[in-house]
């Protein structure tokens, strides 16, 4: 009855697609489809509230679920840090969670904090640390205690810190074990310097530096509410969360600002640096320079430029390198820009190692072509309409909408810097495209770094300019003989 049943269906719907002229059944052209103008873009902004103590609080009230989440950033980070003790940020974020309090252990914060199906975390940053809680909305008033008592009251018991000084040790010891984190670990140290805040990286040396003193002393130099911004989102009425932390926070004194960093970038020196890494078959291939700050006027026109160049699957340097050429089996890379300093220009490709000079003429070829063919008509059209259909999709919640906001308040940027992002990449052209490539994009001023086994390379190194040999050895912990 049922194949009865179907076979009819089928043959009644075909019947009617016979009587159906061709000229109504024929899709038209795709690039005929007229698309619908995107959505104005207002999204719901946090309430923004500054204590007299200099506390800059963020409230987002988002129904949906019956959580409740809140971070506390605060300023100073690893940059900060003793050039002699890097490390001691991420020691101290690990037993500041792991340590617990004068009056519960870590792991008698482990127990209680699961109990309530809550969490209560530590992290460390390059410019700033974060302490977190997220938890049911019931349990808010147990669980911002466990927070507050963390802000005021850490211990940073020895067994702890010690743990996490052997976990940093282990990382260490194992470093050199990817040849992606010896390129991405190298490459800023060409960009910055070896002895840039921004690019240095711990030793057992530096671990075994770090003292419970320091931890603490670090405690009292950054956490102190004018250092903190604070933002809270979920299932609360602002109004009682408001009272809540006016009653936490209002008579907590300021203390001493944090420091802000002066540094000047002068990017790499123009070369080839080799790092041999001998067990491997493949080759990393990274060109760097020194990128921009988000406040540089032509932020969105490189922002269009890197997905239109190496930002996509549909980017020049993976259609021409690896879909065309199969030269890589992974490539791509921009101008990156970060907030309050200078990021870095980064292209990169994984290639085999016998086409390592044959992927590094294909890297020069397609640089060489953006002065001679510079970005066509219908490259920019996808390359925004990338980047503007996207967009929603990275702002889809209210919580993301808060930690942007409170990332533009952080790094002093104007609130409504979100809002102007797609209206500045509709304002791109072709032309401006074409100017940053020309400004920022230069081969010659660029350092050239390879991670890979030398003897099986298709043509030497020494055919691209001198090089550099980078030692990536580890040396060895304080008494030990290499």
């Amino acid at each position: 009855m049922n194949r009865r049943f179907s076979l009819i269906t089928l043959l009644s719907a075909l019947c009617l697609l016979a009587c159906v002229p061709a000229s109504l059944g024929q899709a038209p052209d795709w690039n005929q489809i007229q698309r619908p103008p995107l959505h104005a873009f207002h999204p719901q902004l946090p309430k923004r509230i500054q204590l007299a103590n200099g506390m800059v609080i963020f409230l987002q009230e988002d129904h949906e679920l019956p959580l409740i989440k809140g971070t506390a950033q605060i300023r100073g980070g690893s940059r900060d840090e003793p050039a002699d003790k890097v490390g001691l940020v991420e020691i101290y974020a690990q037993a500041w969670r792991t340590g617990g309090t004068k009056t519960k252990t870590g792991d008698q914060l482990d127990d209680y904090l699961e109990a309530h199906a809550a969490h209560v975390e530590a992290e460390n940053g390059v410019d700033s640390t974060k302490l977190t809680w997220d938890c049911l909305k019931e349990n808010l008033d147990d669980v911002f205690k466990v927070f507050l008592e963390l802000l005021h009251e850490p211990e940073f018991r020895e067994d702890k810190i010690a743990l996490a000084k052997t976990q940093m040790n282990t990382n260490i010891s194992r470093r050199n074990d990817d040849p992606f984190s010896i390129a991405f670990r190298e490459s800023p140290k060409l960009v910055y310097g070896a002895d840039s805040p921004y690019a240095r990286i711990s030793e057992y040396a530096t671990v075994a530096r770090v003292t419970r003193e320091d931890l603490v002393s670090w405690h009292h130099r950054f956490v102190h509410p004018n250092n903190i911004i604070l933002g809270i989102s979920g299932d609360f009425d602002s109004r009682a969360v408001e009272a809540m932390l006016h009653q936490a926070f209002d008579s907590w004194p300021k203390g001493p600002s944090a420091p802000k960093l002066q540094l000047s970038f002068h990017g790499p020196k123009p070369g080839v640096y080799f790092a041999e890494k001998s067990d491997v078959t493949a080759s990393l291939v990274l060109m760097v320079d020194l990128g921009i700050t988000r406040d540089n006027p032509d932020y969105y026109a490189i922002q269009v430029f890197n997905q239109f160049f190496g930002g996509s699957f549909s980017s020049r340097l993976f259609s021409n390198i690896r879909s065309k050429k199969g030269l890589a089996y992974a490539v791509g890379g921009g101008i990156q820009a970060d907030y309050d300093h200078p990021g870095t220009l980064g292209l990169f490709l994984g290639t085999k190692s016998r086409t390592t000079a044959a992927a590094i003429d294909a890297f020069n070829e397609e640089l060489d072509a953006l002065k001679t063919n510079p970005s066509a008509p219908e490259e920019l059209t996808k390359a925004k309409n990338a980047i503007l259909n996207s967009f929603v999709f990275r702002f889809d919640s209210k919580e993301k909408v808060l930690r942007e906001r409170m990332t533009y308040e952080f790094y002093g940027y104007p609130e409504d810097f979100l809002e102007k992002y797609r209206a500045g990449i509709e304002k791109v052209t072709q032309a401006d495209v074409d100017r940053v490539a020309q400004k920022y994009v230069h081969k010659d001023k660029m350092a050239l770094l390879v991670v890979g086994k030398a003897a099986d390379f298709d043509r030497p190194l020494s055919s691209f300019g001198a090089v550099t040999t980078i030692d990536i050895s580890i040396p060895p912990p304080p008494g030990e003989k290499k």
